[in-house]
């Protein structure tokens, strides 16, 4: 059986909506980073400003997700003591937990997972995707093991586990969801493709396969970006060796960019007619990409308008704030750029090594390294810390973001940072 259907549940459910300001996806409610809420934590320390502290059964490095004081995580729990070995049986699972005490309050197993012929590499995890509450639905992908959606009580409404293939070093990007369409990319070892399936029914509604590139090595983690540019509704999927636009509602590809990386991480950003483009491994560039309504074909020569190509994202996303553009290397060097020129107005190490995404929130922005260490700039030409912040724990996730709270989840618990 693939796609799985459970009718009986697919009727209207009267529930609490989660409003515009909560954390329901990936970076936030416009998938950008930016805080909406009137108050976040400056400072805290492993014993100062921590509400509490949970553990997460299993291991997983996707972000937490929060609608109406609940939050959301996936996990991949295998058998055994050692979460990360490769040859074992594991289940792959949904968690909601309150977020006013950290209580669990459900726990659902999506898909079960048979041991893997090869381990993932040491930074992911089988469950590194986050999920998406969409009005009453929570959206999650496990990559090639397959998507689900479940209503707010945690009972699978359907799934779609017919779109096989063959990820190198695990599964990583997180989908999105334009209109009626839950959209993701499979950029695996050989064979890669795009695919919207109908976020209420699972089923397939488009399918694509990449155009090939010069790149011999397929496989990228990518989160998409959805943008409306050159009077045309698009989605923004970086690949190994290129990226491409593709029309939302019936996936043709409508132009690229071509590049030499693969592993491509980063989630693209937007600001007015540009969008920002990492490259992927061996060593990052950043690309500024201008689109308009001449964007068609590959328009390498034409529209890419600057480069860096030091220091740039293998995998932390981008930041926009007050007409700059801010980004992270791995290494933890962080840099402010006008975004129209790709002009350097300042590069400071900022942190240790950093996987996770960063945020802003009233002029400053948070920077979460791989140690648990969270430093805080001020946003602007000049480069200034504020505050820098410990609970440590080693983390990979990104934040999640409440009225007046922080959560970061670490390898194996849940923080609510504040009140």
């Amino acid at each position: 059986m693939r796609i799985v259907i459970y009718s009986s549940l697919i009727f209207a459910v009267l529930s609490v909506f989660g409003s515009a300001k909560e954390w329901t996806k990936f970076r936030g409610p416009s998938g950008d980073g930016h805080v909406t809420v009137k108050s976040i934590p400056l400072k805290w320390s492993e014993t100062e400003n921590i509400k509490w502290k949970v553990s997460v059964p299993g291991k997983g490095w996707s972000s937490p997700v929060i609608s109406a004081d609940k939050i959301y995580l996936t996990s991949a729990v295998a058998e055994g003591d050692n979460q990360d070995a490769a040859d074992v049986h594991r289940e792959l699972r949904v968690i909601c937990f309150s977020a006013n005490n950290g209580k669990k309050l459900w726990d659902t197993k999506v898909f079960d997972q048979k041991p893997l012929k090869r381990p993932i590499h040491h930074k992911n995890s089988h469950a590194s995707p986050t999920a998406i509450v969409d009005n009453d639905r929570i959206y999650v992908h496990f990559g090639h093991m397959g998507s689900a959606c479940l209503n707010l009580q945690g009972e699978i409404i359907w799934r779609n586990d017919e779109l096989k293939y063959d990820p190198l070093h695990g599964n990583g990007g997180t989908p999105i969801i334009v209109d009626d369409l839950f959209f993701y990319s499979a950029d695996a070892l050989t064979n890669p493709f795009v695919v919207a399936l109908n976020k209420n029914t699972g089923k397939v509604v488009w399918k694509k396969s990449r155009s090939e590139t010069k790149q011999a090595r397929k496989f990228s983690f990518s989160t998409p970006t959805f943008i409306n540019m050159g009077g045309r509704s698009q989605i923004i999927s970086p690949a190994s060796g290129a990226v491409f636009s593709y029309d939302s509602k019936t996936g043709d590809e409508l132009w690229s960019v071509d590049y030499g990386g693969w592993s491509v991480i980063p989630k693209p950003g937007v600001y007015k007619n540009m969008i920002y483009v990492g490259t992927g491994y061996e060593r990052a560039h950043l690309l500024g990409i201008r689109v308009d309504e001449k964007s068609k074909g590959n328009v390498t020569e034409s529209h890419v308008e600057w480069e860096i190509t030091k220091r740039a994202p293998n995998t932390p996303s981008f930041m926009i704030v007050d007409d700059l553009l801010y980004f992270i290397s791995d290494g933890g060097i962080a840099t402010c750029v006008e975004p129209m020129t790709g002009e350097i107005i300042w590069q400071e190490r900022t942190a240790g090594p950093i996987s996770a995404s960063p945020v802003h929130f009233d002029g400053k922005i948070y920077f979460l390294d791989e140690q648990g260490k969270t430093t805080v700039i001020k946003a602007g030409r000049k480069f200034e810390v504020i505050a820098e912040n410990k609970i440590g724990e080693r983390t990979l996730a990104s934040f999640g973001i409440s009225e007046g709270a922080i959560y970061i989840r670490s390898e194996k618990n849940l923080f609510r940072i504040g009140e």
